[in-house]
């Protein structure tokens, strides 16, 4: 069989779709109290920049000064470091085996998850995306001032963070980009279903995107916070990627975040692991099929659909079975690790969310993961943005090339990498 699905047709594909929110939220484990209503046309939130096209760092001639933005909530510090150096393909050359570890939402509540990975990813040698929802940094006191598409104002579908989350998570944002680690975005309010992303238009994403922006530089007007510093960097600069919710609505997202200068899009439902290709010139990197251990099914790459697989919509399922359920989740993201890695070395995404999901069995088996895969020769645990670094230094007609290969295909690398 011939082209990058071919050794996969006989599969028998299960794909759970990614519900809103399971109960309990994302932000301290108790339902919105906010529900959300119908009826209101979005506007954006008051003070709620335009953004145009990012063509060149406004950085470009930075003379070495720390400079605080706007009202103090962000300012730039120079390039972030402990970036990897995009290098392009040498004739013959057998690509890096990269790994994106990804986390959707990206508070900091009492689990502490976010700072636990930011030590694993230390450990591991790894940076990784993170997917920040705007809406973590506004308070509910200020819950009016978020304008959700197709809702009411203040509404949501997650609860918003409470004082000590919001400091919390903004120290361990700061912390994360100095380590090298991204900070993409989530999106604000996480509506999914009727009237979430999927039913939303172009305009409607521009605006919600404009709110994300807004609720990170504009902190600590809506808090108050006069003690905390700035984070390390320019917004309107480190912005250039995000999830949009259920991954809904990326045929409308992708306009309105390409007029903003956005690189890549991680909202795609799934795909085949094969090497990235662009969507009206943005990166497309979507979750992945793997092969879920001991079956012929495979399933997305999200600790949510293997919950799905296991115990349905319950995020707390028979406890005699988490021993077995950890250890299925384990080797399903090794499978698909190593399918590809002594295959055709296409990227491999994993995204996850800070949750305690069945006693917390999948952030021990992404855990394990991080610290197996990571440090091993030829791999790169990265951020989508240093992905999009490296694959724009590379010779278009070699990544065309690439895109052809099933994902346990060899080829022989001594000539395959030469470009023709």
């Amino acid at each position: 069989m011939t082209g990058p699905v071919g050794a996969l047709v006989a599969v028998g594909v299960v794909v759970a779709v990614l519900l809103a929110v399971l109960p309990g939220g994302e932000a301290d484990g108790s339902p919105a109290e906010n529900a959300p209503v119908a009826g209101a046309s979005p506007t954006p939130s008051a003070g709620a920049p335009g953004i145009k096209k990012k063509k060149k760092s406004k950085y470009a001639d930075w003379d070495g000064k720390v400079k605080v933005l706007g009202d103090g909530s962000t300012s730039y510090t120079g390039p972030q470091p402990k970036q990897l150096k995009p290098k392009k393909l040498k004739p013959g050359e057998k690509p890096p085996q990269f790994v994106v570890f990804s986390w959707d939402g990206a508070l900091e509540n009492g689990d502490h998850l976010f700072s636990h990975f930011r030590d694993v990813a230390k450990e591991s040698d790894a940076t990784m995306t993170f997917f920040l929802s705007g809406m973590y940094l506004l308070p509910k006191s200020k819950s009016d001032l978020y304008q959700p598409p197709q809702h009411q104002r203040g509404s949501a579908a997650i609860s918003y963070p409470t004082d000590e989350h919001i400091r919390e998570t903004l120290e361990q944002l700061r912390g994360a980009w100095q380590e090298g680690n991204e900070i993409g975005s989530h999106f604000n309010g996480h509506f999914c279903g009727a009237k979430g992303g999927e039913d939303w238009s172009t305009e409607e994403w521009k605006s919600e995107t404009e709110q994300a922006y807004s609720f990170v530089k504009n902190w600590k007007t809506n808090t108050g916070f006069t003690d905390v510093a700035p984070l390390p960097f320019d917004y309107d600069e480190e912005l250039v990627g995000g999830r949009a919710p259920c991954l809904e609505g990326q045929k409308n997202l992708i306009p309105a975040v390409k007029s903003m200068g956005w690189r890549y899009d991680a909202s795609s439902p799934g795909d085949f692991q094969i090497w990235p290709s662009k969507t009206d010139g943005i990166w497309n990197f979507p979750l992945q099929l793997v092969p879920y251990p001991e079956s012929e099914k495979q399933v997305l790459s999200m600790d949510f659909n293997f919950l799905y697989n296991q115990s349905g919509d319950s995020t707390e399922g028979d406890p005699a079975k988490y021993p077995e359920w950890e250890r299925l989740t384990r080797e399903g993201y090794k499978n698909g690790f190593e399918r590809v890695y002594n295959g055709s070395r296409a990227p491999l995404f994993i995204g996850n969310h800070f949750e305690t999901w069945n006693g917390g069995i999948y952030m021990q088996a992404i855990e394990d993961v991080m610290r197996d895969v990571c440090p091993r020769e030829d791999v790169e645990c990265v951020s989508f943005k240093q992905l999009a670094d490296w694959l724009d230094a590379q010779d278009p007609k070699v990544l065309e090339k690439l895109r052809t290969l099933d994902p346990a295909q060899v080829p022989d690398w001594s000539t395959f990498t030469k470009a023709e």
